[in-house]
Formats: structure tokens, sequence, C-alpha cells
């Protein structure tokens, strides 16, 4: 059934029916990845909700575990934010989703911040992800004749760790964040929409680099008319029992972000 899905939506694809696509990243560390639970994720109605898959330059029906283990990202364990997102994005336009993954645990946003072979979204460092984001955008954009409408970021748990470590000040974050920003819109247009899933705690550490993080990804929003935090309610989610575990958000958590988020994009919509 999934190989029929997905030979529906490419036919439709070469019939002009790109022109109603969406075209969104998820792109970010481990909470973008997933560590939630598959059986508790919506299933997307049919035909409403895609995944790009580089590997093999197809589209195929979204559903979780989310992503792929492709071009140094990763595939959710098991469950992701992608198909509420999806779904739900789909039931306030009526317009299909398509959504790429590049996300990958314990990456980072600055390079001093880059633990070994985790990789970094900065310029420089041991594994740059960055360019696997751009390239398979890219193809993404071929394939669906779309161009990119947003990105959905969901990263800073490892640089907060690092700033609690002292081995990177928050300025250096802020400057990373901005610089990754800059890169995208370089790639995909100079207005392209940014939307910030804020960083949440790390249950049993210090919440003096979060807190950081937290600050200056709304440091950055309010300076930028295309960049907004999109949520905002992660550091309640111990409280809530909304954990996974000590830094992961468990399904429920996952769920709420993806519909939060996907309002958010339905009231920046550009077709």
């Amino acid at each position: 059934m999934r190989i029929l899905f997905t030979l529906w939506v490419l036919h439709m694809v070469g019939l002009g029916y790109a022109q109603d696509l969406q075209l969104y990243l998820l792109a970010g560390q481990s909470n973008a990845v997933g560590q939630g639970d598959s059986a508790l994720s919506p299933v997307c109605s049919a035909g409403s909700a895609w995944e790009y898959v580089a590997t093999h330059d197809v589209l195929v029906a979204l559903k979780d575990p989310f992503g792929q283990d492709e071009l140094h990202f990763q595939r959710a364990h098991t469950g992701s934010l992608a198909p509420v997102l999806a779904e739900t994005l789909y039931r306030r336009t009526g317009k299909p989703v398509v959504l790429i993954a590049a996300a990958r645990g314990g990456s980072s946003c600055h390079q001093l911040a880059e633990l070994n072979d985790y990789g970094t979204w900065d310029m420089q460092g041991r594994l740059l992800l960055m360019p696997f984001a751009i390239q398979k955008v890219l193809a993404a954009e071929r394939k669906t004749g779309k161009h990119l409408q947003g990105i959905i970021w969901v990263q800073g748990e490892r640089d907060a760790n690092a700033i609690n470590d002292g081995k990177l000040t928050a300025e250096r974050y802020r400057q990373a964040l901005e610089g990754v920003i800059a890169r995208f819109r370089e790639a995909f247009g100079k207005e392209l929409p940014f939307y910030i899933v804020q960083t949440g705690y790390y249950t049993g550490h210090p919440r003096t680099g979060f807190d950081a993080v937290r600050q200056e990804q709304e440091a950055v929003a309010a300076a930028d008319r295309h960049t907004q935090v999109v949520y905002r309610g992660t550091t309640s989610f111990a409280d809530k029992g909304w954990m996974h575990d000590a830094i992961h958000y468990n399904q429920t958590g996952l769920n709420h972000i993806g519909t939060a988020v996907a309002d958010a994009l339905v009231n920046n919509y550009r077709p």
C-alpha cells in the first residue's frame, strides 16, 4: 500500500499537483529525530503527508518511525513529532505536506560544543551537517517541484551542556545559531521562515546553560522578523510527565509540540 501511495503522489506531482504541496524541513538534534513511541503517533490520512527519502530519491507515505539513516541523519526511535505536525497542517490547510528529515542526536550548533562523531551545524568541526541538509533539501525540491517553505528547528541541548561545562558562551551560541539561519537562507531564500522549538531542561543537571540557550533563541527571533519561537513549553514537560528520559520528550510531548508548530506554520503559510 505504501508503494501505491508513493506512485500516486509522483504521478500527481508530474501533473502539476506540486502547486498544492507544502515542503518543510525538520532539523536539529535528538528531540528532532524523536525518541517517542510510534504506537502513540497519529496515522496520517491517506494522501495527506509524505517523507522525502534521499537514498532512493522518492516520496513515501509519512509515518513513524520518521526519517532515515542517511547522509549522517537518523531515524526516529521510534516516535517523532512529524506525523502529528503533518496531519494537523494538512487538516488546517487541506494541502498535502512533504517533510524532509535532517536531524542527528547530540549534534551541536557551535563547533566548540561538538562531541565525538555527533556532528555540528557550524562551518567547522569533525562532522559538518549543513552541507548534507542542503543537499537533501535541494533534491526534495527537484522531486516535488516545490520551494522549501520553512525550517522547524529543534536543537540546543548539546550547546546548553557545553555552556554548563564552560566550553561555550551564550554569545557564541547565539552567533552560531544566526550563522545556521544565514546559511539556510543563502541556499533557499533570504526570507525563508525559521521556526524554533525552544530547548527544555536536562533533569538532574544545572539549568544555567539551558536558560542561556532559551534566552538567546528568544533574542535571535526578536531581532529577525522571519525567525519565530513557536513553542516555549518544554521546560514544564518533566512536571507534566511528558519526558521519555532525563532529556528527551515522550510521545505525548512530541505530539503537543507538533500540533503547536503546525498552528504556527498555518499562520505564516505562504504558497
